[in-house]
């Protein structure tokens, strides 16, 4: 489980981030919505310590995030091409990432054979470095890479963006077998919410940094999230 307490983040006198309470369980597929500056992104850097809180904590199964590293071993996450390393090709880059989460090549080589229709044979193979390849290439190159050690949480934030439709549905697919694995945590961040309502399982809404909605994914859910961003509730204020 994750558990959110008391969270905020403010630089200079803007606050961008403000949950009281959050609590997201083991096993749950959970996606995160807001315009441009609602906070989503900063959520997410919480999550994995890539900044710290101005006030409260993160938990990530029972281990505080930013006092130690024992969350990291079960923890993976795509944010964008910044994760990867440029410099290496996709081959060298999937086992360098195996080589520091316990996998031989075999594992890798496993785990990669269940992707292919994924790659669209562009990825494996072509004697290019990750820095080379297109944005949507290399963002298939990160996510499958996330993948890699049998994470039980994973973190992929605008996973849809600058992909081909087919390659949309395969990975709706993907993250929708993810999160049917036992206590396998996935949590999508999305501008799209078609997608998200389609591969989550709870939703929750961020606008200014905090939540203005918390709900259940239903059959009424992508009307429901339609009818809040038309309305003048949801506000565009600077980037995450």
């Amino acid at each position: 489980m994750i558990t959110i307490e008391n969270l905020s983040k403010i630089y200079g006198a803007q606050q961008v981030l403000n949950i009281e309470s959050l609590q997201i369980p083991s096993g749950q597929s959970f996606g995160l919505v807001g315009n441009n500056g609602a906070g989503k992104t900063t959520l997410f850097s919480l999550l994995l310590d890539l900044i710290q809180p101005t006030t409260g904590h993160i938990m990530n199964n029972d281990v505080q995030v930013n006092t130690s590293e024992n969350w990291k071993p079960f923890t993976s996450s795509f944010i964008d091409e910044t994760f990867l390393i440029g410099y290496l090709t996709p081959e060298e880059y999937f086992y360098f990432i195996g080589d520091l989460r316990g996998q031989n090549k075999a594992d890798v080589d496993a785990l990669l054979a269940q992707y292919q229709d994924f790659f669209h044979g562009e990825i494996l193979g072509q004697k290019k470095y990750l820095r080379d390849l297109s944005k949507g290439n290399q963002k298939k190159a990160g996510i499958v890479a996330s993948f890699i050690g049998n994470p039980k949480v994973v973190i992929l934030d605008e996973p849809f963006a600058n992909l081909d439709p087919t390659t949309q549905i395969r990975l709706k697919q993907i993250i929708k077998e993810l999160a049917a694995q036992q206590d396998v945590t996935v949590l999508v961040s999305s501008h799209d919410l078609i997608h998200v309502t389609e591969v989550c399982e709870r939703i929750v809404v961020l606008n200014k940094g905090e939540v203005v909605r918390d709900i259940e994914t239903s059959t009424e859910t992508l009307k429901e999230l339609e009818v809040f961003f038309g309305s003048d509730n949801a506000e565009v204020v600077l980037e995450d």
